[in-house]
Formats: C-alpha cells, sequence, structure tokens
C-alpha cells in the first residue's frame, strides 16, 4: 500500500511541475489589463470623492420640506412646523436664539444644517 502512495504523489508532483506556464508575453498582456483597470476603478474614485466635496449636502433651513426636517435627528412635528414658521434665517444658530431647539437639541443637529438663501416660492 505504501507503494501505491509514493506512486500517487509522484504522479500529483510531476503533474503540477509540468503544468504550462503562462509565456512572458502572456504575463505582460494580463498585466497591462490589470494595470488599466486599476486605472480606470481609481478614476471613478476619484470623481465621486470630487462630487461628494463639491455638494453640500448639509440641509438648508430656509427651504427644507416638514419631511426632510423630521429626518434630522431629534426633530419632533412640532419643532419641524416651528422652524417652518420661523423662516427666514440668517444663521443656523438662530434655532436656538429663536428658542426653537435647545442649545442640546441644536448640537445633535448643527453639522447637518445650514442657512441659504430662500426659494422665491417659499
Amino acid at each position: 500500500m505504501g507503494a501505491w502512495v509514493s506512486v500517487a504523489f509522484i504522479a500529483c508532483f510531476l503533474t503540477v511541475a509540468c503544468a504550462q506556464k503562462p509565456s512572458p508575453d502572456e504575463l505582460r498582456r494580463e498585466t497591462a489589463q490589470a494595470t488599466s483597470a486599476m486605472k480606470q476603478d481609481t478614476k471613478a474614485v476619484v470623481e465621486g470623492v470630487r462630487e461628494g466635496l463639491k455638494g453640500d449636502k448639509r440641509l438648508d433651513l430656509n427651504d427644507a420640506s416638514r419631511n426632510e426636517l423630521l429626518d434630522l435627528p431629534g426633530v419632533t412635528e412640532e419643532r419641524a412646523e416651528r422652524i417652518i414658521a420661523s423662516r427666514p434665517f440668517g444663521s443656523t444658530d438662530e434655532l436656538v436664539s429663536r428658542h426653537i431647539l435647545s442649545e442640546t437639541e441644536y448640537a445633535r443637529i448643527e453639522d447637518r444644517v445650514r442657512v441659504g438663501k430662500p426659494s422665491p416660492n417659499k
């Protein structure tokens, strides 16, 4: 039985050792394809980051809908209505100075909101 194991081992070794290796030209072509794909992926990531940095994703207090305001942490229906009724805002901290939100409530959303010019239709 030991002889059969040895023969099987040698057969496996020879099969692996004799396996055809890719030629240098094939390796160059595959490397070039992989490099090209990586460059395209890198360009796509850079464009995505660039787009993300361009846009100000913070919610504009002067234009936000009731539902958008309700998506902010801690903003209740009553608070959303008070924000809408108190428009326009000159700065985000007016939410505290006008007693619409407490300082603690404002601290939870201050990095998510901004103040822009109100739209003419609002």
